[in-house]
């Protein structure tokens, strides 16, 4: 299957966007075209490199003409989220895996509640499974207060299981308000995520805080998220959404290429293991991935070996304390294999490491919230927004340098000497990693 570069504008003056195939890929399609570009002569510039790449494999628009800007920690994307909800004129559309009742939630809630009380057309659709210990009287009263509300494949026992099974599950983040400014990345709606590593004393770096990241995008992709969020709730069978200006003209706000990849449940769709296979496999001088939950397959873990020794710099910032131990441990399991072959290894302290994010040969960048298991790439419906340029990727390295100062490098001498114990669950997580 060939990819044809077409072109064609989202809006009447708005940048045009480069677009690949538009079907979806089955697991030897994907093989077949990673055959294809290792014989293809790729461009020698790296930034036309990953261009080309993104061409080759894409079913989702590469859309030119945005403004992205970076958002570290719960601090910052709440605070910016807030503002941008606090500005909404038409309307705002959230889709999230967690909704909590706590703080955080509460807090949300009574601002959704408020612009909808404003003439404001809000629409939340939230994940049954992740927010199962919000209570029913919390989205209620949310409906109450003039917002609609959708649960994702509900977890009702009288639904069949064979009809939605309660793996397939609603992992995305995206907030979209205006149809003019997008959001996504990590963070989910919840205290958890509320407060920031930075400026903390050091008795308070002690806590159990968490360290995310998302990203906030304003042009002509919004579009592709507001196209995401408005298939989820038809595909939930949402009520028909009344008005709302959902498409409005954009116009360039920036210089990033933009692609936002969004994959649903099915071996079929593949669009974000694709998208990280590809750049990894194709990548020339570095690999800098930062992921919390990592289960990799062993075409993932061949690719970042084979990067290493052929000389790429291959570090990747993975948790030291989780809320998923079994994800921890079968992770692990894949750490001598990584090691001998040159990739470095790190672990995150002073935190909960929950951010999904990549940055490839300075060019190309990843922030969305797919976790590198299969859970994410199979099973879950989840979303990233790669953007292709320097100005962002350098953004995204001194973030990596950030993380690494907090990180301890992990050697092959010392993790050889790690106990029996430690081994036996690496082993008996990994015997299980399909599910995890």
């Amino acid at each position: 299957m060939e990819s044809v570069l077409q072109y064609s504008p989202t809006t009447k003056d708005a940048p045009l966007a480069m677009v690949g195939s538009h079907r979806r890929l089955t697991a030897r399609e994907s093989r077949l075209i990673l055959k294809r570009l290792k014989r293809r002569p790729l461009p020698s510039g790296i930034l036309e490199r990953h261009l080309a790449i993104e061409e080759a494999i894409s079913g989702n628009p590469l859309v030119v003409g945005n403004k992205a800007a970076l958002l570290i920690d719960g601090t910052a994307i709440y605070t910016a989220m807030s503002e941008a909800i606090q500005n909404a004129k038409d309307h705002i559309n959230l889709e999230t895996f967690i909704f909590s009742a706590d703080e955080t939630g509460r807090r949300f809630a009574d601002l959704l509640a408020q612009k909808a009380s404003e003439g404001v057309k809000v629409n939340l659709i939230y994940d049954s499974l992740g927010s199962f210990d919000t209570p029913p009287a919390f989205f209620e009263h949310l409906r109450q207060g003039g917002v609609d509300v959708l649960a994702f494949n509900p977890t009702d026992p009288v639904i069949s299981i064979l009809e939605r099974p309660l793996t397939h599950r609603d992992h995305r983040k995206i907030l979209v308000v205006d149809g003019a400014v997008a959001f996504t990345g990590g963070v989910n709606v919840s205290s958890v995520f509320a407060k920031s590593l930075s400026g903390l004393s050091p008795h308070d770096r002690k806590r159990l805080l968490w360290r995310d990241t998302d990203v906030q995008i304003e042009g002509p992709a919004v579009a592709e998220f507001q196209k995401l969020f408005l298939d989820t709730w038809k595909r939930e069978q949402g009520p028909e959404l009344p008005g709302g200006n959902y498409f409005p003209q954009l116009t360039q706000e920036g210089k990033e290429l933009v692609r936002v990849i969004g994959s649903t449940k099915g071996q079929k769709n593949r669009a974000t293991y694709m998208a990280y296979l590809s750049a990894i496999t194709f990548a020339s001088d570095s690999i800098h991935l930062t992921n919390a939950y990592f289960v990799p397959d062993r075409q993932t873990v061949r690719a970042l070996t084979d990067a290493a020794k052929r000389g790429v710099d291959v570090k990747i910032i993975l948790p030291s304390k989780s809320d998923w131990k079994l994800a921890l441990y079968a992770g692990r399991f894949h750490y001598s294999q990584l090691l001998r072959s040159g990739v470095k290894l790190y672990e995150r302290h002073s935190a909960v490491l929950h951010a999904k994010t990549a940055v490839i040969d300075g060019v190309w960048s990843s922030v969305g919230s797919t976790n590198m298991d299969l859970w994410s790439f199979l099973r879950n419906d989840e979303v990233n927004a790669v953007v292709l340029g320097p100005d962002f990727a350098n953004q995204m390295e001194v973030m990596f340098e950030r993380d690494l100062d907090d990180s301890e490098a992990i050697s092959v001498e010392k993790w050889e000497r790690r106990s029996l114990a430690e081994r036996l669950k690496e082993i008996f997580s990994r015997s299980i990693g399909y599910w995890l």
